[in-house]
C-alpha cells in the first residue's frame, strides 16, 4: 500500500472528509465511485472529486450505483423513481470515458461483498456523505471494510453542512448564520457539465469475477418495468406514481417553474386549490438534482449577481438576497429551511427520536399526554384516510395517491395527528410510518424537520394552553379553510375520485 497522499482539488474542503485510516493504492486498477445519494451525473462534487482523483492517478474512473432491496420502506413507488434515474445515469454516461456500473439487489442481502470486490482493485473509493436514513451506518460500516481510502464527500446544500459545527435551534438564528457565512461559498459550485469534453482511461468493463457474482442491471429492470418490480421482495401495495424519476425529469421539473410559477410564488405557495410550488423536493431527495443547479437556475432567472447581497445578517426572511419577493420566498425554502434538517442529522444521532425535542416542548406535550381526545384514529384508518374530517382525508388521500401532500397542509396533516392519536409519542411514529412509506421525499433531513416542527422543534411555545397540545402551536381544518381555497382540493381528492 502507498503512503498516504493528497490531492489538489477545486471541491473545496468543508465537503470532503476520510472515511477510514487506509491509504490511496496508487497500483490500483481504477478509482471507484461508490453513488449512494448524489445520484446525478451533472452539477455533483463527488463526481468532481472522483474525476480529479482519477486524473490525478491516471487512472480509469467506475461509478458503482447500486439499489438494495432490503431498506425500511421499500416499495414499487421508491424503487421506480430511483431506477429511472439509474437509466437517465446510464444514458448520460454512455459515451463518455466513465464506466457505469448499474447493480440492483434481487434479495436483501445479496449485494453484500459487491462494494468490498471492487475494492480490493481499486486505487481508492470515493462516495457521497449523506447525514439521514440508513446511509450514516452503511458508510460507516463499509469504510471500515475497506483495503483502501474511502473519502465522503458533501454535496447536500448550498452550505457544506460541517461549516456550521453547532445545532441551531430555530430557522431564524440558522438564517442568521447563513447571512453571515454563505457568501464565501457561493461563488463556488460543481461543474454543471463535468462529462463533457472528459479524457480519461476507460475500464472496458467491470471485473468479470465481480459481473458473474453482481450482473448489471438489466435494461427492462432500469425502466421499472412492472414485470420486473414484481419479481423483488418489495411493498408492492405503494404503487408507483404519476412522474418520472432522473435528472432529465427533474431538469424539466425546473425549468418549468422558473418561467411559469416562480413569479408568484409568494403569492400562491401556501393555496391547496393552486399547484404552486416547485416539486422539486423528490428530486433533491434522490440526488437527481442538486440544490447548486437550483440556485442557478434562479439567478439566471431573477438576472442576479452577487453585488445584490445584503451586507446585514440580521435573520430576516426577505430583503437579503436582493432579488424579487418570490424568489426570496423560495430560496428560504431550498436553502434555509432545507439546509437546517442536515445542520441537525450530521451532528445528533437521534435527530429521528422523540426525545431529540425541545425541553419546552417535551415538557407541555407530557402535561397533555392523558387529556382526552377528541377523536382517536388507528394507524389503519389513517393510512385509509378514513376519518371524520374531508380536509385531512384529501390531504392523506395526495399523499397516498402522488407521494406527495400540499407544503401548507402537510402542516395541518401532522397537527391532526398529533390529536387524534392516544399519545404524542405514538402520533410522532405514525407521522414517519405515513411519510415514509407514501411521500417520495420522505426518509431526508428536510422531512423529518417537517415531521418534528409539528411538535414543536424549530418553533416555540404559543397561547393559549390548549388540551392535547398544550404550548404546541395549534392548526385547525377549519381556521385552514377560513384562510385558502380548500373546497376544490377537497373534491379532487375524495375517495370517489380514486
Amino acid at each position: 500500500m502507498d503512503e498516504p497522499m493528497d490531492l489538489i482539488s477545486p471541491v473545496p474542503g468543508p465537503r470532503v472528509r476520510k472515511g477510514n485510516r487506509a491509504s490511496v493504492n496508487a497500483g490500483g486498477r481504477f478509482v471507484l465511485y461508490w453513488m449512494i445519494a448524489n445520484r446525478r451525473a451533472q452539477w455533483n462534487p463527488t463526481l468532481d472529486r472522483a474525476i480529479d482523483w482519477a486524473r490525478e492517478l491516471n487512472k480509469p474512473l467506475v461509478v458503482l450505483e447500486a439499489l438494495r432491496c432490503g431498506y425500511a420502506w421499500a416499495s414499487d413507488r421508491l424503487h421506480h423513481f430511483i431506477l429511472r434515474g439509474m437509466a437517465d445515469n446510464a444514458q448520460r454516461f454512455k459515451g463518455s470515458p466513465i464506466l457505469y456500473y448499474p447493480y440492483v439487489e434481487p434479495l436483501p442481502g445479496a449485494g453484500g461483498g459487491l462494494l468490498e470486490g471492487l475494492a480490493r482493485e481499486a486505487c481508492l473509493v470515493v462516495t457521497d456523505d449523506f447525514p439521514a436514513f440508513f446511509l450514516p451506518r452503511m458508510i460507516a460500516s463499509a469504510s471500515q471494510k475497506m483495503p483502501v481510502l474511502m473519502e465522503l464527500v458533501d454535496g447536500n446544500g448550498i452550505l457544506p453542512m460541517r461549516s456550521a459545527d453547532r445545532v441551531f435551534p430555530t430557522a431564524h438564528a440558522f438564517r442568521r448564520f447563513l447571512q453571515k457565512t454563505l457568501p464565501s461559498y457561493l461563488a463556488e459550485h460543481p461543474r454543471p457539465q463535468p462529462l463533457r469534453g472528459l479524457r480519461l482511461h476507460r475500464l472496458e468493463a467491470v471485473p468479470a469475477q465481480v459481473l458473474e457474482r453482481w450482473p448489471a442491471a438489466s435494461p427492462s429492470m432500469l425502466k421499472g418495468e412492472g414485470k420486473a418490480l414484481a419479481q423483488l421482495p418489495l411493498d408492492h401495495e405503494v404503487m408507483p406514481v404519476r412522474g418520472e424519476g432522473g435528472s432529465g425529469a427533474a431538469e424539466q421539473r425546473l425549468r418549468a417553474f422558473v418561467e411559469t410559477r416562480l413569479a408568484v410564488y409568494d403569492r400562491d405557495r401556501n393555496e391547496p386549490g393552486i399547484d404552486g410550488t416547485s416539486g422539486i423536493s423528490p428530486y433533491l431527495h434522490f440526488g437527481h438534482m442538486s440544490a447548486h443547479q437550483i440556485f442557478h437556475g434562479i439567478m439566471e432567472q431573477e438576472n442576479w449577481f452577487f453585488d445584490r447581497l445584503s451586507s446585514r445578517a440580521n435573520g430576516s426572511r426577505s430583503g437579503w438576497w436582493g432579488m424579487s419577493a418570490s424568489a426570496e420566498a423560495f430560496l428560504d425554502q431550498l436553502v434555509t429551511w432545507r439546509e437546517l434538517g442536515f445542520n441537525m442529522c450530521w451532528q445528533k444521532g437521534d435527530y429521528d427520536r422523540y426525545e431529540s425535542l425541545p425541553s419546552w416542548a417535551l415538557k407541555t406535550l407530557a402535561d397533555h399526554a392523558t387529556d382526552e381526545r377528541p377523536y382517536l384514529y388507528s394507524l389503519k384508518a389513517l393510512a385509509s384516510a378514513e376519518t371524520h374530517d374531508p380536509l385531512w382525508n384529501a390531504a392523506q388521500t395526495q399523499l397516498v395517491r402522488e407521494g406527495r401532500i400540499h407544503n401548507y397542509l402537510r402542516m395541518l396533516w401532522g397537527k391532526k395527528i398529533l390529536e387524534w392519536t392516544p399519545h404524542p409519542r405514538e402520533a410522532l411514529d405514525i407521522m414517519i410510518q405515513l411519510n415514509n412509506r407514501y411521500a417520495l421525499d420522505g426518509r431526508d433531513p428536510n422531512s423529518y424537520s417537517g415531521i418534528f416542527w409539528i411538535l414543536g422543534r424549530y418553533d416555540r411555545a404559543w397561547g393559549p394552553e390548549r388540551p392535547v397540545f398544550g404550548k404546541i402551536r395549534y392548526m385547525s381544518s377549519s381556521n385552514t379553510a377560513r384562510k385558502f381555497h380548500v373546497t376544490d382540493y377537497i373534491e379532487r381528492y375524495t375517495a370517489r375520485s380514486r
